[in-house]
């Protein structure tokens, strides 16, 4: 299973997330809803470095799955918008697939 937290800061905006895990639904190469998942956090990611320019941390390790991202102080209200519209995409998966491959979890921070 893919778990993924989405951190929000006291306003409620998006501004961080952690992904850990792997979706099973198919064999590795096959697995479409881990293909899902890995494409929306890959783009979300490059968008927000190509098209904000805002600073972020990003740790991540290919085997585990584990990709944990967060956005550093004075970022852009566009970097937000797209960790919104990433929540959107997953939450997209999680309807359509169940919640036996993916779990979208929130925290405030």
């Amino acid at each position: 299973m893919i778990h993924v937290t989405v951190y929000q800061n006291q306003e409620g905006k998006y501004t961080a997330f952690c992904c850990i895990g792997h979706a099973e639904y198919a064999e590795a190469g096959q697995d479409i809803v881990c293909a899902a998942v890995s494409a929306l956090v890959i783009n979300t990611i490059n968008s927000i470095e190509q098209l904000t320019g805002d600073t972020f941390l990003l740790d991540t390790d290919q085997e585990s799955g584990h990709i944990d991202f967060s956005l550093e102080e004075n970022h852009r209200q566009e970097s937000v918008l797209l960790i919104h519209s990433l929540v959107l995409g997953l939450q997209g998966i999680q309807n359509f697939y169940g919640n036996e491959y993916l779990s979208l979890n929130f925290k405030e921070v």
